[in-house]
C-alpha cells in the first residue's frame, strides 16, 4: 500500500470519527431538550427549547411575555435540564474513564469498576448514610465517596506495584480482590443499619441522578473538563501502550509512570462521577467498545467518540429510568445493567469465537 493510500485512509477514519462525535453531541443537546420536555408538569418540546434558550441569552421576549409559566420554567431549569445535564457528565466521564482502563491493563473488557473504585466510592458513602458524616471526619455524601475511591486507587496502584512495575494482571487480581473486601464491609454496614437507611443505600449504590442540582453537575463537569484534555494530549502514548510495554519502551515511553498516571486520571475521574450519581455500571464497558467498532482503536479518535457517545447513552438512560414505571423511578444502574450485562456476555462469546473456543 502506497503512501497516498495510507493517508487516504487515514484521512477517511478522521472524517468518520468526526462525524460519529458530532453526532453523538447533537444526541445530546436532542435528548437534554426531550428530557427537558418530559415529566408531570406539562412542557412541549418547543417550550422547553424555549426555556433553555431563554436562560442562555438573556433578552428573549418569551421569557417575560406570559407564554410560559413560573411552574414550566421551575420543573425545566431547576429539575430536568440540570438532571440530564448530571447523567450527560456522569456517562462521559464513565464512558472516558471505561476507555483509559482499558488501555492501562490492555484490555476491551475492562472498566473503572474494575480496580474497586466504585466499592471504595460505595464503601465512603454508605458510612455517612449508616454511621453518620462523623464517621469519615465530617465529611458529606458526595466528599466521602471521593474520599474512598481516591483511597482505594491509591490502595490498589501500591500492591500492584511489585519490584518497581506495574503489570496489568496483577492490577486486575489486586482491584478484584480489595473491590470484593470493600463490597463485604459495604453490605455488613447495610445489613445492620436502621430500616430507614437501607433504601438510601440501596438507592445509591444502584446509582440515580434524581437529586441533581447546579453542584453536581459542577462537579461531575470539572472533573471531566480537566481528564479529557489530559487523556488527548495521552492518546499517542496510549496506543504505544496497547501495543505491549516493550513496544511502548522502544518508542520512549515510561510504560509505569504513564500506567500510573491514566490509571488515577480514571479513578479521580470515576469518584467523582460517583460522589454525585451513585454506582452506575456497565457504561464503561459498553461504550468504549461501540466507538472502537465505529472508529477503530486510536485513541486520538476513539476518546472524544466514547465521551459523547456516553452522555447520549446515560442521558437516554435517565429519560428511561423516569418514565419506563411512573410512578417509580428505576435507578440507572439497573437500566445499563439491562444493556451492559447481555453485551458483555456477548464480547465474552464473540472472542471466544475468534479463538476457536479455546481460552488464552
Amino acid at each position: 500500500m502506497s503512501a497516498t493510500d495510507v493517508s487516504r485512509l487515514l484521512r477517511r477514519a478522521d472524517r468518520r470519527a468526526a462525524v460519529a462525535t458530532g453526532g453523538g453531541l447533537v444526541a445530546v443537546v436532542v435528548l437534554v431538550v426531550v428530557s427537558a420536555a418530559t415529566g408531570t408538569v406539562p412542557v412541549t418540546l418547543g417550550e422547553a427549547a424555549r426555556l433553555c434558550l431563554g436562560h442562555l441569552v438573556p433578552g428573549m421576549p418569551w421569557m417575560s411575555d406570559g407564554s410560559l409559566t413560573p411552574l414550566q420554567d421551575q420543573a425545566v431549569w431547576q429539575f430536568r435540564v440540570p438532571r440530564a445535564l448530571l447523567a450527560a457528565c456522569a456517562g462521559a466521564g464513565l464512558a472516558l474513564a471505561g476507555a483509559l482502563m482499558q488501555a492501562v491493563v490492555r484490555n476491551p473488557l475492562a472498566e473503572p469498576y474494575v480496580l474497586g473504585v466504585s466499592a471504595g466510592a460505595g464503601l465512603g458513602a454508605v458510612l455517612v448514610i449508616t454511621l453518620g458524616s462523623t464517621a469519615v471526619g465530617g465529611l458529606g455524601l458526595g466528599a466521602a465517596a471521593f474520599l474512598g475511591a481516591t483511597l482505594t486507587s491509591a490502595l490498589v496502584a501500591s500492591l500492584a506495584r511489585l519490584h518497581g512495575t506495574v503489570a496489568p494482571t496483577r492490577m486486575i487480581l489486586c482491584g478484584v480482590a480489595v473491590g470484593s473486601l470493600l463490597s463485604a464491609l459495604t453490605s455488613y454496614l447495610t445489613l445492620t443499619t436502621d430500616a430507614q437507611n437501607v433504601v438510601s443505600v440501596l438507592f445509591f449504590l444502584l446509582g440515580s441522578v434524581s437529586a441533581a442540582d447546579l453542584g453536581a453537575v459542577g462537579v461531575a463537569g470539572a472533573a471531566l473538563a480537566v481528564a479529557l484534555p489530559v487523556s488527548l494530549l495521552l492518546a499517542g502514548r496510549m496506543d504505544a501502550l496497547v501495543a505491549g510495554d516493550e513496544a511502548a519502551t522502544a518508542l520512549g515511553v515510561d510504560v509505569d509512570r504513564l500506567r500510573l498516571v491514566l490509571m488515577l486520571v480514571a479513578s479521580l475521574l470515576t469518584g467523582a462521577v460517583v460522589s454525585v450519581s451513585g454506582g452506575i455500571g456497565f457504561v464503561g464497558l459498553v461504550v468504549p467498545h461501540v466507538a472502537r467498532i465505529l472508529v477503530g482503536g486510536r485513541h486520538r479518535r476513539l476518546i472524544p467518540v466514547a465521551v459523547a457517545g456516553g452522555a447520549a447513552f446515560l442521558v437516554l438512560a435517565d429519560l428511561l429510568a423516569r418514565t419506563a414505571a411512573v410512578p417509580t423511578e428505576v435507578p440507572l444502574g439497573i437500566l445499563t445493567a439491562v444493556v451492559g450485562a447481555p453485551f458483555f456476555l456477548w464480547l465474552v462469546r464473540r472472542d471466544a469465537a475468534s479463538t476457536g473456543g479455546v481460552d488464552r
